[in-house]
């Protein structure tokens, strides 16, 4: 097992030690990144000044994604399913 890795993120004008498994380390760099992106156009877009609000919004965005992603997901399955059962029908018949 690898060695804990100390790194530092700065989202919002704001350092944030963090002690992770080197696996993590891109997959949080980006998500600073992406963070630190909407920040950005939320401020540019809203004028909104009060960083606690910018992150709200930056966290209801990501919270949203994911929602609509299992929710798009779960569509997918169903449609999937409901096209297996209709080809399992056709090749009943045929048997």
């Amino acid at each position: 097992m690898a060695e804990p890795l100390k790194i530092k993120l700065s989202i919002a004008n704001r350092v944030y030690p963090l002690t992770i498994a080197p696996s993590q380390e891109e997959g949080l760099r980006k998500a600073a990144k992406k963070i630190e992106g909407m920040i950005g156009q939320f401020e540019q877009n809203y004028s909104v000044r009060d960083k606690q609000d910018v992150l709200a919004m930056c966290a209801l965005q990501f919270a949203a994604q994911v929602e609509q992603k299992s929710l798009d997901k779960a569509y997918v399955n169903e449609e999937v399913e409901d096209k297996l059962k209709a080809l399992n029908q056709l090749l009943s018949e045929h048997i």
